[in-house]
């Protein structure tokens, strides 16, 4: 609802409002947030470069309650988007869709799937890059309840539980030529962009999530007692407590200015996304990790919530790129920025 422009009946609301709620939800659950950053993925590529009957169409799914899926992940093809195998043959007025998807966010409960397949194989992945568009790749609208469209079980997961994460199989589904959105050969560009909007929701998911930890470690240092003083009065204590604070400012910090660029059209956002994404990520894995430390031995137990925190925590440098291909992606942009002559 949020994501949906005012003119198709939503709120409308900027990079830095979202973020700002993102982080109130992930604080209450992670899940919770990661499925309602789902919604947000499916309708981005829409928005950005869908035509005005499918713009209107999936505002409408969102509003009314219902759910997007932007399936992109293949078993083969993670980071490296543009190896996917999925496959769109055009037939006349449609396309033929052949594939299959894995680690689908809100598949089992979507009501329209964004794609991306391979409409020339022959264009393939050469000169891959994070910044180019990738030939012969494009994207569809799909209507979940085609024939031909199979849903997996829910993946078993550490964490994130509440979010419904499968597989998705097309087999020989048929689709008209009308549910391609932009131009054949366009859909990696419209993914990268997807996501690179993204970035502000995941650094505010992570920022929730440590501040539900910090939370919990601070009524506990004051409530448990060792030696005849309260925990918090050790330093050992209370410098995790103090790394916890500032793990969380300077997070919510760079996220935001991710967010305010997004709304400024700033193209600043492209190179500091990656930034917001390992820093805040890899943030909220100490935070959590020190939270079941000052537990001890009730932070590993699920009487408390930190265990669940910590299982939480690690997805975020996994999903919507590793932080290791963010590394890769922001040591490219120091190079060229400052390349030598």
């Amino acid at each position: 609802m949020m994501d949906v422009p005012e003119e198709y009946g939503g709120l409308g609301l900027d990079h830095m409002d979202q973020a700002a709620i993102v982080e109130q939800i992930a604080w209450a659950d992670a899940g919770a947030a990661v499925t309602l950053n789902g919604n947000g993925l499916a309708l981005k590529p829409v928005l950005l470069a869908g035509n005005e009957e499918q713009k209107q169409k999936c505002c409408d799914i969102i509003i009314n309650g219902g759910f997007g899926s932007f399936a992109l992940t293949e078993p083969n093809a993670g980071c490296d988007a543009g190896a996917g195998k999925t496959t769109a043959v055009r037939e006349g007025d449609e396309y033929v869709l052949n594939g299959r998807k894995c680690f689908i966010t809100n598949a089992s409960v979507a009501d329209f799937f964004v794609v991306t397949a391979m409409t020339a194989k022959d264009q393939g992945t050469k000169g891959i890059s994070a910044f180019l568009v990738y030939k012969g790749l494009t994207m569809f609208l799909v209507d979940a309840h085609l024939p031909g469209i199979s849903i997996g079980k829910h993946e078993d997961k550490m964490g994130i539980r509440q979010s419904a994460t499968c597989d998705v199989l097309f087999e020989d589904v048929h689709i008209p030529a009308s549910a391609l959105i932009g131009k054949e050969g366009e859909g990696f560009k419209i993914a990268m962009k997807t996501l690179e909007q993204g970035r502000a929701g995941v650094g505010s998911g992570c920022v929730g999530i440590m501040k539900a930890a910090m939370e919990v470690c601070v009524k506990y240092a004051q409530e448990r007692t060792t030696m005849g003083k309260p925990i918090y009065k050790n330093q050992a204590i209370s410098s995790k407590i103090a790394d916890m604070e500032i793990a969380i400012e300077t997070s919510r910090a760079i996220g935001m200015k991710v967010a305010a660029l997004l709304d400024a059209g700033d193209p600043l956002a492209a190179t500091l996304g990656p930034i917001a994404k390992c820093y805040c990520s890899d943030a909220l894995n100490r935070v959590t990790t020190e939270a079941v430390q000052i537990l001890g031995g009730y932070g590993y137990m699920r009487d408390y919530p930190v265990e669940k925190l910590m299982r939480d925590a690690k997805i975020f440098q996994i999903f919507e790129g590793t932080n290791e291909i963010q590394r890769v992606v922001i040591s490219g942009n120091v190079i060229r920025k400052n390349k030598i002559k």
